[in-house]
């Protein structure tokens, strides 16, 4: 790592392990529904609820597991199985099997259709738990979840609906990218923690499919709808996600689909990066035109995770680090989104959020450090 960075990387960790992760250990933990809150206002308040959803808990769920045997986090494994808990409990559908998207405030089933990026979470959580736990039952909700992925999502050309109704009966989604690539990210988690031929093949078939029907063969850019269809678009997160996913996986690197994302790297950051500020915009068309110059903080993370792999990146990687730390965290937790101008545009923070924190600093960690 440049000399640089480390002091940065460093602020980044103690920011985030000395405030976010215990804004959800005190304020953002509901104890009676054992859940976290959906989001905090900007003075650590829980937004009214309206629902809990199962994609926010397997999100905590992961960011807790992470961080079982760290020091300092020994309170981790007891909110991850309070988490683990919970998933099951609150949206497990013992009827109809799979997982409900969401629960009213009250606890009951609210949105009680099935859509694979709840159950690519799921798989993604509980793969990280049970590297760490190794407890049976961890093991059979992971097998359960890859299960009903392969059985009632798959469409039978390596790709997979990305909502179905509570019976399983159709509702012509089709499939969308974003959903894809978290069930991607949770296919090469399973992986990580086990030998598993059926989930390697799915995961390759699903990168084949993802380049014949989602790739634009010119730029190699990820259209966030399948080639041809009305209003498409990209977004420049999702292009420095899936390269580092990609770029990272033994079983995925040297694919066509890696090489289409190591194009689309290139010119995601041409035009949708400001080279001064270092801002990541929201939207783009395939033409390189912004259609929404929102910044995201989840964008900004998966920027700057992705060029922890990219080589000659050492003085852009400097520059991100510190417009991370300058424009979207502050001393009472972090800016979700800022406008075209840099302002601030919403000042609550979703318990979603940590995640994409969380995986951004294991990769500098990992790969920097």
């Amino acid at each position: 790592m440049p000399s640089a960075s480390q002091p940065s990387l460093n602020t980044l960790l103690t920011h985030f392990h000395s405030l976010i992760v215990p804004l959800w250990q005190g304020p953002g933990w509901n104890a009676e529904l054992a859940l976290p809150y959906e989001a905090l206002d900007a003075d650590h308040r829980p937004l009214p609820p309206q629902r809990y959803r199962a994609m926010a808990c397997a999100r905590q769920l992961y960011l807790f597991a992470s961080l079982i045997g760290e020091p300092g986090a020994e309170c981790a494994e007891n909110r991850a199985a309070a988490l683990f808990r919970s998933l099951q409990r609150h949206f497990h559908d013992a009827e109809h099997g799979g997982w409900f998207y969401s629960i009213d405030a009250a606890g009951k089933p609210l949105d009680k259709r099935k859509d694979l990026y709840t159950h690519a979470f799921i798989i993604f959580a509980c793969a990280h738990y049970w590297a760490k736990v190794r407890e049976p039952l961890v093991e059979s909700v992971l097998n359960a979840a890859l299960d009903v992925v392969a059985k009632r999502f798959a469409t039978g050309d390596g790709l997979y609906d990305a909502v179905l109704e509570r019976n399983w009966s159709s509702l012509n989604s089709g499939p969308l990218q974003n959903p894809l690539m978290h069930l991607a990210e949770g296919f090469l988690a399973t992986l990580a923690v086990r030998e598993d031929a059926i989930t390697r093949d799915a995961l390759l078939d699903l990168a084949t499919s993802m380049q014949k029907r989602f790739i634009d063969r010119q730029t190699g850019v990820m259209m966030e709808k399948p080639l041809g269809a009305v209003d498409n678009w990209f977004e420049p997160g999702h292009q420095f996600e899936w390269f580092f996913l990609l770029e990272s996986s033994d079983v995925l690197r040297g694919t066509p689909l890696h090489a289409s994302l190591t194009r689309a790297f290139a010119y995601a950051e041409l035009k949708g990066v400001d080279n001064v500020s270092g801002a990541v915009s929201g939207m783009l068309a395939l033409d390189g035109s912004v259609r929404d110059a929102t910044q995201r903080i989840w964008a900004q993370a998966e920027y700057l995770r992705a060029l922890t792999l990219r080589p000659g990146s050492e003085a852009v990687l400097e520059r991100q680090l510190l417009a991370l730390q300058q424009h979207f965290l502050h001393e009472k937790g972090w800016n979700e989104c800022l406008d075209a101008r840099g302002e601030v545009s919403r000042r609550d923070m979703p318990s979603t959020t940590p995640y994409h924190l969380a995986t951004c600093y294991q990769g500098l960690i990992r790969h920097l450090g």
